[in-house]
């Protein structure tokens, strides 16, 4: 097996909303989606990532930021 990384590159409203979205699959129903058991190792390490490197989570208004980086994204459809 090889050892080679895959390097995924998000804007920061991307990574917000993404971080916000593993959460609630890790911590509900949502978690039924998840059929393979290995595949929660990338999920895990994608959301570890993502929370070490997004200091808007632990923003007072972190709601209001979530809402506005759905908005722009929504609004690039």
């Amino acid at each position: 097996m090889s050892d080679s990384q895959v390097t995924i590159k998000l804007t920061s409203d991307e990574a917000l909303v993404l971080s916000h979205w593993l959460e609630k699959l890790q911590v509900t129903d949502l978690s039924r989606a998840v059929d393979d058991p290995a595949v929660w190792e990338p999920i895990n390490r994608i959301a570890a990532t993502l929370d070490k490197a997004l200091p808007e989570l632990f923003a007072s208004d972190y709601d209001q930021r979530l809402e506005a980086a759905r908005q722009r994204l929504r609004s690039e459809d």
